[in-house]
C-alpha cells in the first residue's frame, strides 16, 4: 500500500452541506455567501461538491461567493468528485456518458475544480462512481502526485462496492467512502459497505438521506408510512421534526457517519444540526428500518 494519510485525520463537520443543487436555487452571489456563512454559524464548515454538479456550473457558483470574502477558504473545509464525464456543452470533447479515473481526467479534473473554486487545495477528492477500466496502481500514483503538489489532502471513493473500495485501498489509503444511504434506501447497512467502513476506521459520508426529497411525496405510500413513523418518535424527542429524525437515525450507526444535507433554506440546516443532540434508542432505531424495510428482522 502506497504511504499516505490516516483516514482517522480527516476532520469534517459532523454535519455536511451539500451544495449539489446550488444552481437551482437562484442565488445571487451576496446569498450565496450568506448560505455559507449561516452554514459556519451553525457549526457546518465542510461542503461537498462535484465536478459536475449543475451541469459543471456550481463550483463556479461557489467560488464566486469565496472570492467575495477574502479569508473564508480557510474557515472551512471542500470536498469535491471526478471521474463521471457526461455529455455537455460545457465539455464538448465528452462523446458519451462514462467513467474515466485516467491520470489525464483526473488531473485535469483537478485543476478544473481547483480554478472554478479559486482555491489552490482540495481538502477531500472522491472518485465520483466506480470505473471499470480503473487502473488501481495508476490511480494510486496519480494520488500521490496530487498530495504532492498541496492540491489535494485527502482522498476517497463514492458509491463504491466493498471489493472495489478494497482494491483501490490496497494501493492508496483512502479516507472515505461516500455512499446513499436513508430509511428508503437500505442496502449499505447489510451488504457489507458500513461493515467495511468500521473495519477499515473509515467515516462514511451519507448522501441524500432524506431519499432525494421522496421521503416528503404527498403520493408515495411507503414514503408516508416512513414519515408517520419519524413524527411518532420525534414526538418521544420533543417532536423533533421528521428531517430531524433522519439525521438522528443515520448519525446513530456506529461508523460515526457525516449525513450531507442537500438544502439552500438555513431551517434545513437547522434540521440537520437538531439531530446531534438526539440520541436514539437500539429499538427507535430498529423501529424506523423496520418500517423502511417493510418487514421485521428476520
Amino acid at each position: 500500500m502506497s504511504a499516505s494519510v490516516d483516514p482517522s485525520s480527516l476532520q469534517l463537520s459532523p454535519i455536511v452541506a451539500g451544495a449539489w443543487r446550488m444552481a437551482e436555487w437562484g442565488f445571487d452571489v451576496g446569498q450565496r455567501l450568506r448560505w455559507i456563512n449561516e452554514a459556519l454559524a451553525l457549526g457546518i464548515d465542510s461542503f461537498d461538491h462535484a465536478d459536475i454538479y449543475g451541469d459543471y456550473r456550481v463550483e463556479s457558483l461557489f467560488g464566486e461567493a469565496l472570492a467575495a470574502e477574502p479569508g473564508l477558504r480557510d474557515r472551512i473545509r471542500l470536498v469535491s468528485k471526478c471521474g463521471i464525464k457526461l455529455t455537455s456543452a460545457q465539455r464538448p470533447d465528452h462523446r458519451i456518458k462514462s467513467y474515466d479515473t485516467s491520470a489525464e481526467h483526473v488531473l485535469t479534473s483537478v485543476e478544473n475544480s481547483l480554478r472554478a473554486l479559486r482555491t489552490d487545495r482540495l481538502d477531500l477528492l472522491l472518485i465520483h462512481r466506480p470505473d471499470l477500466l480503473m487502473d488501481a496502481d495508476a490511480l494510486a500514483l496519480t494520488f500521490e502526485q496530487l498530495k504532492a503538489a498541496g492540491k489535494v489532502l485527502h482522498v476517497g471513493v463514492s458509491n463504491h462496492t466493498p471489493s472495489q473500495l478494497q482494491l483501490l485501498n490496497a494501493r492508496y489509503r483512502l479516507a472515505t467512502h461516500q455512499i446513499e444511504l436513508s430509511p428508503l434506501h437500505l442496502p449499505a447497512l447489510d451488504d457489507g459497505t458500513l461493515d467495511q467502513c468500521q473495519l477499515l476506521g473509515m467515516r462514511p459520508m451519507i448522501w441524500s438521506p432524506l431519499g432525494g426529497g421522496r421521503l416528503f411525496a404527498a403520493d408515495d405510500v411507503h414514503a408516508a408510512r416512513v414519515r408517520e413513523c419519524l413524527v411518532a418518535v420525534g414526538e418521544r424527542h420533543g417532536g423533533a421534526s421528521v428531517a430531524t429524525m433522519v439525521y438522528a437515525w443515520l448519525l446513530r450507526h456506529p461508523s460515526r457517519p457525516w449525513p450531507i444535507t442537500g438544502s439552500g433554506r438555513v431551517q434545513g440546516l437547522r434540521e440537520a444540526v437538531a439531530a446531534l443532540s438526539i440520541r436514539l434508542s437500539a429499538e427507535e432505531w430498529y423501529e424506523i428500518w423496520q418500517v423502511g424495510a417493510g418487514r421485521e428482522v428476520a
